[in-house]
């Protein structure tokens, strides 16, 4: 199930942002957690099974959303939670426009094999 991030649920966050290649530097780790948890724009989301397993954050405009980060903790990957994370905001959000950045587009085209044509790419100065 997606559930939106707290600040109790930081450090395993901070974990599974970690795994995105823009996120390896501990300061840009902690302004993209900043950037969360200030700017009421961008949201946090976390996949909770048993376990929280997953992370997607998105930047909400009117008329769209642009998948920033995503990831999925490495002993659950190729289970589909990248797919589910993603159709959960597709039911959150059923007339939002979703949008890449260059970082997620690979991932997303993976999690939409069967929609690819919903999601298009940003500009890469999004991210």
């Amino acid at each position: 199930m997606l559930i939106r991030y707290k600040k109790s649920f930081e450090k395993i966050a901070m974990g599974l942002m970690s795994f995105m290649p823009t996120e390896k530097d501990i300061k840009q780790l902690q302004l993209s957690m900043k950037m969360y948890e200030e700017d009421k724009s961008n949201r946090l989301f976390l996949w909770k099974e048993e376990d929280i397993i997953g992370l997607v954050g998105v930047k909400i405009t009117d008329d769209s959303i642009l998948i920033q980060h995503i990831s999925v903790s490495p002993s659950h990957r190729n289970e589909g939670i990248g797919k589910k994370m993603i159709s959960t905001l597709r039911e959150m959000y059923p007339d939002m426009e979703f949008s890449s950045t260059s970082y997620t587009e690979g991932f997303l085209s993976k999690c939409v094999n069967d929609e690819p044509s919903e999601i298009k790419e940003a500009d890469k100065e999004n991210h």
